[in-house]
């Protein structure tokens, strides 16, 4: 991999993980677009550590209060909190999407990658995401967070294994269904990217492990800093301005995106 291709893919991860554009559909059709190689394992696993570090460094407060207080909870009369809640929404949240990735992960790595697909999904739950944003009270908070809601929303990941879907997209879309305010959800949203992004690392990570290819760091060290670089600045623009702006940026990206998709396939 050259620089230049390390900057652009580095760059879409950070830039589409966090927004409800899907990340794997953009690095799935990047290299069809720019006439790239195929980026590779290593440097997919390199890419999502930056926007974990990415989004570890933004919220290291509140993933220290969450952490806090919910170990506290579990102690003999301990007290449960809106952080410790909270703490057990994420837990609950993540398993839904775990369990289905091991069950499910040949069939979205070899079945699900066509153009088409994440033409057809781009378009679809990008409508879905206006609709949610429309219709939405837009009332709830991120305190008050329930363990129902929270399975909801980790289920709803399980659509973000298909390329296009976008897991941030998703769930934020179940969240404003369930009620929640624009920030609310897409912190929540966030703060579920955190293990999701662990546990799909990980599986990757042992696939890599059992090719016998050599590994170019230099190449794999410039990508987990660019994508944490554009990770981090994409997460606080977009909490510190969503609220004002809606979905409708992003819903319009999305029908553009699919629409250039499907006139290109």
């Amino acid at each position: 991999m050259n620089d230049i291709q390390i900057l652009i893919l580095a760059i879409i991860q950070g830039l589409t993980e966090f927004l409800p554009i899907s990340s794997s559909g953009h690095l799935i059709l990047a290299p069809h677009l720019f006439g790239f190689a195929d980026q590779g394992l290593a440097f997919d696993v390199a890419v999502h550590l930056g926007s974990l570090i990415a989004v570890v460094s933004y919220f290291w407060r509140d993933i220290w209060q969450i952490a806090a207080a919910w170990f506290g909870s579990l102690a003999p009369g301990g007290v449960r909190t809106p952080h410790s809640r909270l703490g057990w929404a994420i837990i609950v949240g993540t398993i839904p999407v775990v369990v289905a990735g091991l069950l499910l992960k040949s069939l979205v790595e070899h079945e699900l990658r066509a153009p088409w697909v994440i033409g057809a999904t781009t378009i679809a739950f990008g409508l879905l995401l206006l609709w949610a944003d429309l219709r939405a009270r837009r009332q709830r908070e991120i305190d008050g967070i329930t363990l129902k809601d929270a399975l909801f929303i980790g289920a709803s990941q399980i659509l973000a294994l298909v390329p296009g879907t976008s897991r941030s997209g998703i769930t934020m879309t179940t969240g404003l269904l369930l009620g929640f305010n624009r920030a609310a959800a897409s912190r929540f949203s966030f703060l579920l990217a955190i293990p999701t992004i662990l546990a799909s690392s990980a599986l990757v990570t042992l696939d890599l492990l059992e090719l016998d290819a050599p590994v170019d760091w230099g190449s794999l060290g410039l990508g987990v800093v660019l994508s944490g670089v554009a990770a981090y600045l994409t997460i606080a623009l977009f909490l510190r301005f969503i609220e004002r702006i809606g979905m409708w940026p992003f819903v319009i990206y999305r029908l553009l995106l699919g629409a250039a998709i499907f006139a290109l396939i």
